[in-house]
């Protein structure tokens, strides 16, 4: 088994092997080698840090109130209600958007080419039709300055600045409000297979990961503890 030591951190490590594993694919694809040796290279483990990127109920709503527009405070509340993948919130055309009784219901297209159905609350609903206009079925819902799709970098500029004026610390970004859409749902007794229908997620075992970052009971709570 090879050994390839680096001077810096677990992270730079995985992206320099990754790079090395790649190139051996890409050569044994081409036959410029005849067996892909990259995969005796191992990558370090990273600790997991989820648990981080989870933001509380109360400071979900402090970077919701710190939009500076409709738009935007629409934008941040289905992130975070509907669990979307900022791609996925991008992509939304007002085709995708179907009422249900006073609330609604949005088809996403997600991750591996699966579509999945998400329901949103009357007030979410609300405010995406008071966005709506004169827009046609085809129209993107969130509408970018020169008309189009409203792009990834600018989604992902729009939850920072949000979170900076709310003085969350963090590189907050609109993944967090998926991770505390799971993290919250579960907490007020969401079933763990309903989440990840709503997440798009393919196994539940992934949507796992939440119960372990923020679990609900620790064995060191049965300790007596006198301060």
């Amino acid at each position: 088994m090879w050994e390839i030591t680096f001077n810096s951190s677990n992270n730079s490590k995985r992206v320099a092997i990754g790079a090395i594993k790649s190139l051996f694919s890409f050569a044994k694809e081409l036959g410029v080698i005849s067996s892909n040796l990259g995969i005796l290279v191992k990558s370090p483990k990273a600790k997991n840090r989820l648990a981080e990127r989870i933001l509380n109920e109360e400071e979900v709503q402090r970077v919701i109130s710190n939009t500076t527009t409709e738009r935007d405070r629409t934008l941040v509340r289905l992130l975070y209600f509907a669990g979307l993948r900022v791609s996925e919130l991008c992509a939304l055309k007002w085709r995708d958007l179907q009422p249900r009784g006073d609330a609604g219901q949005i088809t996403v297209f997600g991750k591996g080419d699966k579509t999945r159905t998400v329901l949103v609350t009357k007030g979410v609903w609300r405010s995406l039709q008071d966005l709506k206009n004169n827009a046609r079925k085809d129209d993107p819902v969130f509408v970018s300055g020169k008309g189009g799709h409203l792009s990834r970098s600018m989604v992902f500029h729009i939850v920072k600045d949000a979170a900076k004026r709310a003085g969350i610390d963090g590189n907050v970004s609109p993944h967090w409000l998926r991770h505390s859409h799971a993290s919250h749902s579960l907490d007020r007794g969401a079933p763990i297979h309903l989440l990840q229908k709503t997440l798009g997620h393919s196994s539940v075992a992934i949507t796992e990961m939440y119960l372990h970052a923020r679990p609900t009971d620790s064995s060191g709570l049965y300790l007596p503890d006198d301060e």
